[in-house]
């Protein structure tokens, strides 16, 4: 299985493209992973909000092939312990999924169209968070749910 993490606008801050390097590195040792970075719409300020959804939406979903798994990081999502999301990656590795895409929306969240391709939808936290900051936490996350489905000692109980 591969995992795609697609995320709308670059990360301008090089400490958390540093950070997040680092965990995209440790995760090789594990999965095929990919950081899929999808440009800032141009002209947005002149976009309503509907519309700058809608744009988006089309970038995320022209990444996705029809067999991907499209996971969306949302605030109305279910929340998971650290635990509980390694089980949900071992179950989705258990599956034979190809792909399993997880996408960070841009500031206003994903339009209708990508929330009827999604095949769900997990919550970090009930707080918000800077998109920038959810790729470092994500990608941690994913890096400490594989080293707790091998019992490697990243992850303390």
């Amino acid at each position: 299985m591969q995992i795609t993490l697609i995320a709308i606008g670059k990360t301008d801050d090089p400490d958390l493209e540093r950070l997040i390097a680092i965990y995209e590195k440790r995760l090789q040792h594990y999965i095929k992973f990919q950081l899929q970075v999808i440009p800032d719409i141009k002209n947005s300020k002149n976009l309503s909000e509907a519309q700058q959804k809608e744009k988006e939406g089309e970038l995320i979903l022209g990444q996705l092939q029809n067999s991907d798994v499209l996971i969306l990081l949302d605030e109305k999502g279910k929340q998971y312990t650290s635990v509980e999301f390694s089980q949900f990656l071992q179950k989705k590795m258990n599956s034979g999924i190809k792909n399993l895409v997880l996408a960070i929306g841009g500031p206003y969240g994903f339009s209708d169209t990508v929330y009827n391709r999604c095949n769900g939808k997990i919550s970090l936290s009930k707080m918000t968070f800077s998109h920038q900051m959810v790729r470092l936490f994500f990608v941690e996350q994913l890096y400490r749910g594989f080293t707790i489905l091998r019992n490697e000692p990243y992850h303390h109980q």
